[in-house]
């Protein structure tokens, strides 16, 4: 079933959630509200937008997974793909062996990762993800923002991890859940598809799916609205129902920003900003020589070097210091 913009007429959801506003998609939220957050947001939280539970539509139970209609404004919108965009270069998938990344021909998107809390929006924007998910902030990862141009797409693929090298305690161990947010309408194809989900009460594509789409579970890409799927069920092991792809955009161009959650906090600062003490530059994580070795200097920069208020995890070994700072 796609479940675009008129699949609450057509009825095609499951489960018993209460229904989306139609028309309305956000773009102001409803105003400033007090934050329904989870412990440990800072200060600046009474600005953050609560969570209307009103916007929330499930869509499968088995994965489970729900739309959030207008969680995102334009405004948000449009300042990730502003951030993102002078990074962008080929997207790539997590390396099992070493925790780095590698290209794909499963993935042929351009991407690039913002850091953790890299300025206020993200900030506010990762603290809205904690309310609504019940996962905490210290167990996400960094956005990925992804630009998927004319015939790009993801094929199927999990988000769960399939070695052991990448579920080590201090990076947070397995990747429990996801929460993907579209910042650009699609005229025509890019949905995201769960080829394997259990059928639901009204299967079928509709007649604005792609031909990728028709007769899957498929959510329609909207500017503004958030997909949140789980990975793993709440005994912790895998779910293999959870295995979805980005369909090929047919026309226009898809912009979606994805935030990956753990079972456990990150603890090697991999995907945080980092703020050094002046006259300080370093690496903050072991890997680093290695991670620089492999070319994660000018693939991840970000993250490496640092970019904006935030500094770079791995400055010493991309050579990024500034002369006279100390390492320690």
């Amino acid at each position: 079933m796609t479940l675009g913009a008129s699949a609450l007429a057509r009825g095609a959801r499951i489960g018993p959630e209460r229904a989306a506003r139609g028309g309305d998609r956000g773009e102001e939220g409803g105003g400033e509200r007090p934050s329904t957050r989870v412990d440990g947001a800072d200060a600046r939280a009474p600005r953050d937008r609560a969570i209307e539970f009103d916007r929330i539509e499930r869509v499968s139970w088995r994965p489970h997974a729900e739309v959030y209609r207008g969680f995102l404004t334009r405004e948000e919108c449009d300042h990730l793909k502003a951030l993102a965009t002078p990074s962008l270069g080929r997207s790539t998938v997590v390396d099992a062996s070493n925790g780095g990344s590698v290209p794909s021909d499963i993935r042929t998107s351009s991407g690039m990762f913002l850091l953790r809390g890299e300025d206020d929006v993200v900030a506010s924007i990762e603290r809205r993800i904690a309310s609504w998910t019940h996962v905490p902030e210290s167990h996400g990862e960094g956005f990925q923002v992804l630009r998927y141009e004319f015939g790009q797409e993801y094929r199927p693929h999990f988000d769960y991890f399939q070695d052991e090298f990448n579920q080590k305690r201090e990076k947070g161990g397995q990747r429990v859940a996801t929460v993907l947010m579209y910042l650009t309408d699609v005229e025509e194809g890019g949905e995201t598809i769960f080829p394997d989900a259990e059928a639901g009460a009204n299967p079928g594509g509709g007649d604005d799916a792609s031909s990728c789409a028709a007769g899957k579970l498929a959510v329609k890409p909207r500017k503004g609205d958030a997909l949140f799927f789980r990975s793993l069920h709440h005994n912790g092991t895998s779910d293999a129902m959870s295995s979805h792809a980005g369909c090929p955009v047919v026309k226009g161009v898809k912009f979606s920003a994805t935030k990956w959650m753990h079972v456990a906090p990150i603890e090697d600062s991999a995907t945080a900003s980092v703020r050094f003490e002046p006259g300080v530059c370093k690496d903050v994580n072991a890997a680093c020589e290695g991670w620089a070795s492999s070319g994660e200097c000018t693939k991840n920069p970000s993250f490496m070097v640092g970019r904006g208020r935030a500094n770079g995890n791995c400055m010493r070994s991309c050579g990024a210091c500034p002369p006279g700072t100390r390492d320690e």
